[in-house]
């Protein structure tokens, strides 16, 4: 039997004066078609919840962090994107995002077990969107994979895609840079070429 999680999000949703139906009835429909619903997880609406939703997603079993940046990517989601923001077209472009990347990678990953035993499980894979492709083209514009570290992860994404162009600043470089960080792609290039 399939079985899902539902993640709800609303801060109203933390207090005492609110009923989650939504969840409810979503679990009902899900039920009816035979998927099991294991676990259900409220987050906040502010930064507090974007933080405890990309905490739920890395402990999910879409693959945590590799799959949440193909997601966004299919999506055109910005991976600093705080769920606040997000109008219903974003919603939408996201659900439709996460169902077909998933689809896609449960297809290809069965074929793949069922050709062979995977001798090494690894959560960078070629054909990736963005997920470990740091310096190399994007599948969609061509223009480089950018990255922003932090601390001791990364997280890698396109501009051109995913937010109009715009380089996001990491915490480490840009503050040494100062002014000097490029806020563009057309920026970056010609700091490049100095």
């Amino acid at each position: 039997m399939l079985s899902a999680e539902i993640i709800a999000i609303g801060s109203e949703l933390l207090t005492p004066e609110k009923t989650d139906t939504n969840s409810l009835w979503l679990t009902e429909q899900l039920n009816g078609i035979g998927v099991d619903v294991k676990l259900k997880t409220i987050v906040g609406d502010d930064k507090y919840g974007d933080f405890a939703l990309n905490k739920r997603l890395a402990r999910s079993s879409t693959g945590g962090p590799a799959f949440r940046r193909m997601f966004l990517h299919a999506a055109q989601l910005s991976p600093l994107a705080l769920t606040q923001k997000l109008k219903p077209p974003d919603w939408e472009r996201l659900f439709a995002a996460t169902q077909h990347t998933l689809g896609f990678w449960v297809d290809r990953l069965r074929a793949e077990a069922n050709a062979a035993f995977p001798e090494k499980v690894t959560a960078f894979r070629k054909g990736m969107a963005v997920h470990g492709r740091y310096g190399e083209p994007c599948p969609r514009c061509g223009d480089k994979v950018l990255r922003i570290r932090y601390a001791d992860k990364e997280t890698n994404y396109c501009a051109r895609c995913q937010t109009g162009g715009k380089v996001l600043a990491d915490r480490s470089l840009s503050r040494l840079l100062g002014s000097d960080w490029p806020r563009t792609l057309e920026e970056l290039e010609a700091l490049k070429r100095r």
